[in-house]
């Protein structure tokens, strides 16, 4: 291998090696800003305290339907949750509830304290379920990149000790794209180490690989055929450490870092059918989802 530096640096530098990303957040952008002017939504809603604890939520048409949250990437210190709201349409349209999440971006707030925020939200969304009108029995979490790190975490967490009120099993399936199971490699990262403060005690206690999950929730995990071998390889690691509920590793053909959050959001993409097929299989107090 290279020197660790330049070889990590290399693998995760996933704008450097997509030329025309900048194009790609433009349209992002300029669709998401379409959906929220011509779709149903609720936008900023407070789940915590900080300016950043918000998230949008766009509801289903019948009441009594299945959540999706959705974690933005941007390796934790970077990007919006309104640069994502194209994301919603086509599972609205599907029978389902989207929730998309921010967090306080790195630095202003520590991997730590980012991964509480997410809690938070969860917690949030469960505890207004009624109040929303969604099934809170049907909560399945995704997320993209750093976004995928912190839907494995959910998938980890001990909802019982976030709150007494809260089950064991909150998260009923996983949708990881592109994520990060062990944070590892990230400390020899040249334009993450300044922002993330990767130590060993913090790479252990936030690497989804070093922990199980907190219950049998089903999950896929999702890579771009393009995509460098370490996004690979940590897709490859999170399915093997938890291969009892894992349920499908996709590698989309002519998809890259970016446009994976495109094939989610795609009715004909395998990503998008593999991600109804986890809420069919959910248990559910309500109806099912359309198809």
């Amino acid at each position: 291998m290279d020197n660790p530096t330049d070889f990590y640096s290399r693998q995760y530098n996933a704008r450097a090696s997509i030329p025309d990303h900048p194009h790609i957040f433009t349209r992002w952008l300029k669709e998401s800003q379409r959906v929220r002017r011509n779709h149903a939504a609720l936008l900023d809603l407070p789940y915590g305290d900080t300016p950043a604890e918000r998230l949008d939520f766009f509801p289903a048409r019948g009441g009594g339907a299945p959540l999706l949250v959705f974690i933005h990437g941007g390796w934790w210190r970077a990007m919006d949750k309104s640069d994502f709201s194209f994301i919603a349409p086509s599972f609205v349209a599907a029978g389902m509830n989207v929730a998309i999440t921010n967090y306080t971006l790195a630095p202003t707030a520590t991997l730590d304290e980012i991964v509480h925020e997410q809690l938070r939200a969860l917690a949030w969304l469960y505890r207004h379920a009624e109040q929303y009108d969604f099934d809170p029995e049907r909560i399945i979490v995704s997320g993209h990149s750093a976004g995928g790190h912190l839907t494995a975490m959910l998938m980890a967490a001990l909802w019982p000790e976030v709150g007494a009120d809260l089950p064991r099993d909150l998260v009923k399936a996983g949708v990881v794209m592109s994520g990060v199971a062990d944070l590892e490699p990230l400390r020899h990262v040249d334009f993450l180490k300044d922002d993330l403060k990767l130590d060993d005690a913090r790479i252990h206690r936030l690497s989804p690989a070093t922990m199980p999950q907190s219950h049998p929730a089903p999950f896929v995990t999702a890579v771009g055929a393009l995509e460098s071998e370490e996004f690979h390889r940590q897709a490859e690691l999170l399915a093997e450490h938890w291969k009892d509920n894992h349920r499908a590793n996709l590698s989309l053909d002519g998809i890259n870092h970016m446009t994976i959050c495109d094939a989610f959001a795609d009715p004909e993409s395998p990503l998008f059918q593999a991600t109804l097929d986890l809420v069919e299989n959910t248990a559910s107090s309500a109806g099912g989802v359309e198809s």
